[in-house]
């Protein structure tokens, strides 16, 4: 067995941003926090298959050129090559979990 406590670990950006809460051998797994007015850069996958849930607040999430407003209690999968971007659009922090299936951490394409 494996266990972490997400308060003890850091936010990519600080405050906010990507904190991975599990990474290996099968998935990687995390958390990821907007703060109002904050982005995730838009990138896709070429073999990871990515899910979203969104457990508080709201946002935009724009997906191959399409916008969807989100709000908590909402599950996206991204299919390999789905270009995806999320903003925090709302007043609110925007808190979801993301799960990320099979492990390769080097799929990531920044675009």
């Amino acid at each position: 067995m494996q266990r972490v406590k997400e308060s003890e670990l850091m936010f990519r950006g600080g405050k906010s941003g990507v904190k991975y809460l599990m990474r290996g051998p099968r998935i990687d797994w995390g958390v990821i926090l907007l703060l109002p007015g904050e982005r995730l850069s838009g990138h896709y996958h070429n073999e990871v298959e990515e899910t979203f849930y969104i457990v508080e607040g709201e946002g935009t999430i724009i997906v191959n050129g399409e916008e969807h407003a989100v709000a908590a209690g909402d599950v996206l999968r991204m299919e390999t090559r789905d270009r995806h971007e999320l903003r925090n659009s709302g007043s609110t922090n925007l808190k979801l979990v993301f799960i990320k299936c099979p492990y390769l951490p080097e799929d990531k394409v920044d675009i």
